[in-house]
């Protein structure tokens, strides 16, 4: 897995109140992947280890019970699998981030798990320390995949049944302003809300205003579905 540009800082609390960890829950069937993950995440002062669970029907009980930011979850389970977990975690009012753990950087299941409302997802022998930033990336709320990496999704994602999804998002385009669309193609494109900043010329806080609006307008749960938009739309053609 590519390094995510910087690391972002835990969110910053009150004056003189420090911030709160961010809250983290693993699933997966496998007791030693848990307790690996456990440990690396453990190491980091800002995130803490809420909960775990085995299946995908434990996910979402673990969720309801310990109301955790990320949920880290492996795509392959018995009695529900990942995908059908994320899809019912993604459907909680104020659902917590769903990354799903896969050992295929292409496992066709993340795709679907992608437009089921996750956020990206983890190679399991991801380094520790890039585990960790990658967290914290999903946390900040900014996308945790890598240029390279989110144009493989999108590419891999959009390669069948294209003409009609050209002509779907080509009619949601129609509700974006122009601004917008600039900064749509920037965000299928992998950048950073910082990278949108440089090239558009606004500010970070304008950035993510834009994107913010383009989630809403688009109907997307997370970055990566609005760059499978800007990709059908033919925004990163050329």
């Amino acid at each position: 897995m590519t390094t995510p540009e910087g690391t972002p800082q835990a969110a910053s609390g009150t004056a003189g109140t420090p911030a709160r960890p961010t809250r983290v829950l693993l699933v997966d069937d496998d007791a030693l992947v848990r307790a690996g993950l456990r440990m690396i995440l453990s190491s980091a002062e800002d995130l803490e280890v809420v909960g775990e669970a085995e299946n995908g029907a434990q996910a979402v009980e673990g969720v309801a019970a310990h109301r955790p930011d990320i949920v880290l979850m492996d795509v392959r389970m018995p009695v529900m699998d990942g995908l059908s977990a994320a899809k019912a975690i993604t459907a909680r009012p104020q659902a917590p981030a769903v990354v799903m753990l896969t050992t295929f950087d292409l496992d066709e299941y993340v795709f679907q798990a992608l437009q089921a409302g996750a956020t990206g997802f983890l190679l399991k022998d991801t380094p520790p320390r890039e585990l960790v930033a990658a967290v914290r990336v999903v946390a900040a709320g900014e996308a945790m995949l890598s240029p390279t990496v989110t144009r493989r999704l999108v590419g891999h994602y959009a390669a069948d049944a294209v003409n009609p999804r050209r002509r779907e998002a080509a009619e949601r385009l129609q509700l974006l302003t122009e601004r917008e669309r600039e900064v749509l193609g920037a965000v299928g494109r992998g950048l950073s809300n910082a990278e949108i900043g440089r090239e558009l010329f606004m500010s970070e806080a304008t950035v993510k205003t834009h994107v913010s609006r383009l989630l809403t307008k688009l109907e997307a749960h997370n970055r990566v579905q609005v760059a499978i938009v800007a990709h059908d739309a033919g925004l990163l053609d050329g």
